[in-house]
């Protein structure tokens, strides 16, 4: 018979048990692909694609599953919580992926992230991420459509990234929209009540004649140099200054916004109802993804620092001329409120089944174009080392990787090792010279037949590209984004091309057809590019005048001969350098379809001059933008918007349509 163990002490079992017991994260599975050909639509590749469960991606990559909030069983929020855990983590390899000038129909920058993190996981056996930003539905239903990646290399499900995801937008949209309605009935009720009356009403007794501050009133009571917390004890003279921002009207800054495609309201009349008479306005709208509250969501750190930056955000300025902030319209509490479940990044998926995080989506020529500086920290630790995460900058490098490395990488202190121009035979034949590309029309056949002549034309706009991000130090993988209808003897001229343009590497890329296995050499130079030691530095100091950053951005960059203002942008500069902005980089507002402001001037062109017509100051999100010829910040939609083919299949409830 057994002995039994003795009361108080532990039998060999027992104490085997008790030893911390470590799990490992399993090994990563690929997810096989069906290729089929000719290769279907996006969409019809994504619904019959093999989706892991959720939980499934998250425990491959090392997220525990209390650091996830699950939305349903395909994708998930990843909590910030996660940092503190990996905090003492190496990071891994971080790699920008972006493209030359583009052509309206886009040359694949999404489609090359997805498909080069594909090669790197699945086909390569590196740990690897994409990070990939959150599209507007204005695009989406307008002309370019979506941007999960496509063919064999897109993020899944598709439909849940292109529509609404997990409501980041919408709470952005939301938040933005707030801070209007406070602006403007703010002056309403300022011009309406004594200085006691607005006192009053912000601070009411209650019935013992207690009065209190909220937490946002109490930063404007520090921000104003008052000592006091309790709004009985003000002086007569501080209850004025407290309570009224005496806001010039003519300064206001802060629009509406919208995620859609709504011309119309690029310039609209507010305060036409009844009860507002007197207070008529104009106003005007612009997309959602252009909202500072969108760049904060992508440049923040942390809840504290979104909180302080949209605390920051400058509206107008008062009569005195200084600056009237959202924190002084006591908004800024109310608008985290709102952001506290967007500042998680998405967890996602691609058809291989890589990892993906989908977070933020500033519009790429209008606010600075790349996802969140947290997505991308969260993903750098979870691949350690030995791994990668490749992220996407929007646009042309002149528009995308300028802002990736003058504005996101200054805020994240990360460092990049290698850049990743996406190029294709028909963007080079454009800027060669050939016919105007328009979306939704068949492109001309000069396009789809081999033209080496027009092709060699085309190649100076590549080269300049390859220039200006040698110019920040980092090292250059040419990916040729390939056509069925492009031939050995185009993408070959245009590999030689770049290699002698100063290119580490360039290779010719299926990724679109053949998913990761497509874009398998492409991983192989960009490891290899990686390994060798960054030499990156920014292009200007933050210290230097805003016309001075304005001008290295446009003649070492674009390659202007100079920067004209327009009296609006001089009033302005004036105005932000008094009030201290002037030390914020520099986000561009410009046509992501030339280096010039014209969109029809194609290749590498020189002799041009480039006009600033105004100039906004996104304080909270940390920069100045700067907006260049006639560029709008409200898109309009065309004669045939996308959103014609969109529909819901009533039998299977499956969307249809959706590129």
């Amino acid at each position: 018979m057994a002995k039994k163990p003795v009361r108080g002490k532990k039998s060999k079992p027992a104490r085997k048990s008790a030893k911390k017991v470590v799990k490992k994260a399993p090994a990563f599975a690929p997810t096989k692909l069906k290729l089929v050909r000719p290769v279907p639509s996006n969409i019809e590749i994504a619904q019959a694609a093999k989706v892991k469960p959720i939980l499934q991606v998250a425990e491959e990559l090392g997220v525990r599953e209390n650091e996830l909030e699950l939305y349903g069983p395909y994708k998930a929020k990843i909590k910030l919580e996660i940092l503190d855990r990996l905090k003492d983590k190496p990071n891994g390899k971080y790699v920008v992926v972006t493209a030359i000038t583009p052509t309206p129909l886009g040359e694949g920058k999404s489609t090359t992230t997805v498909g080069l993190s594909q090669a790197l996981g699945a086909h390569l056996g590196k740990k690897s991420v994409a990070a990939i930003r959150q599209p507007s539905q204005g695009p989406i239903f307008g002309i370019k459509g979506g941007a999960a990646g496509g063919g064999y290399s897109q993020v899944i499900p598709m439909e849940d990234f292109n529509l609404h995801l997990t409501g980041d937008i919408h709470a952005i949209t939301a938040s933005h929209n707030l801070v209007a309605a406070a602006l403007d009935v703010r002056v309403m009720h300022e011009k309406q009540q004594d200085d006691e009356k607005l006192f009053n009403a912000l601070c009411p007794p209650d019935k013992k004649g207690n009065r209190k501050f909220s937490p946002t009133m109490l930063r404007r009571v520090k921000k104003l140099g008052i000592n006091k917390t309790n709004p009985n004890d003000l002086t007569p003279e501080e209850r004025s200054r407290f309570a009224r921002l005496d806001i010039d009207e003519s300064t206001i800054t802060w629009r509406r916004v919208l995620d859609v495609n709504d011309r119309f309201l690029r310039e609209i009349q507010v305060g036409l109802g009844k009860d507002e008479a007197g207070f008529e306005h104009r106003s005007g709208y612009d997309i959602t993804v252009a909202s500072e509250i969108m760049a904060i969501l992508a440049l923040t750190t942390s809840v504290k620092d979104m909180r302080d930056r949209f605390g920051k955000m400058v509206v107008a300025t008062n009569k005195r001329g200084e600056a009237v902030t959202v924190e002084d319209l006591g908004v800024a509490g109310a608008v985290t409120v709102l952001m506290k479940d967007a500042i998680k990044p998405n967890l996602m998926q691609t058809l291989e089944g890589n990892p993906a995080t989908v977070h933020a989506g500033p519009f790429a020529n209008i606010a600075h174009g790349n996802s969140s500086i947290i997505a991308d920290k969260i993903a750098l630790k979870l691949v350690g080392k030995d791994g990668f995460v490749c992220t996407e900058a929007g646009f042309g490098a002149d528009i995308g990787m300028e802002k990736f490395f003058n504005i996101k990488c200054r805020y994240s202190g990360l460092m990049p090792h290698v850049v990743v121009m996406v190029t294709t035979v028909r963007a080079l034949k454009m800027h060669g010279g050939g016919p105007k590309v328009v979306a939704g029309k068949p492109l001309p056949t000069v396009y789809t037949d081999e033209n080496l002549e027009l092709l060699r034309a085309g190649l100076p706009n590549l080269e300049r590209h390859i220039e200006n991000a040698r110019k920040f130090g980092v090292e250059v993988v040419v990916a040729v984004n390939s056509f069925a209808t492009d031939t050995k003897a185009e993408v070959e001229l245009i590999r030689d091309a770049a290699l002698k343009m100063g290119a580490m590497d360039a290779v010719v890329s299926t990724h679109w057809a053949d998913g990761g296995k497509g874009a398998k050499k492409l991983a192989e130079a960009v490891v290899k590019a990686a390994e060798k030691p960054s030499k990156f530095q920014f292009l200007y100091p933050l210290e230097n005048s805003i016309k001075s950053k304005i001008a290295d951005i446009a003649v070492k960059l674009y390659r202007a001969d100079g920067v004209d203002y327009t009296p609006e942008a001089e009033e302005q500069i004036e105005r932000f350098t008094r009030l201290g902005f002037d030390k914020l980089p520099i986000c561009m507002a410009k046509t992501h379809l030339s280096f010039t402001t014209d969109a029809s001037k194609k290749g590498a062109p020189t002799g041009f001059r480039i006009t600033v017509r105004e100039i906004r100051a996104s304080v909270g999100a940390g920069f100045l933008y700067p907006i260049l010829g006639d560029m709008r910040t409200m898109p309009g939609l065309p004669t045939r918007p996308a959103f014609f083919d969109v529909d819901l299949d009533l039998k299977t409830g499956k969307v249809v349509g959706l590129f």
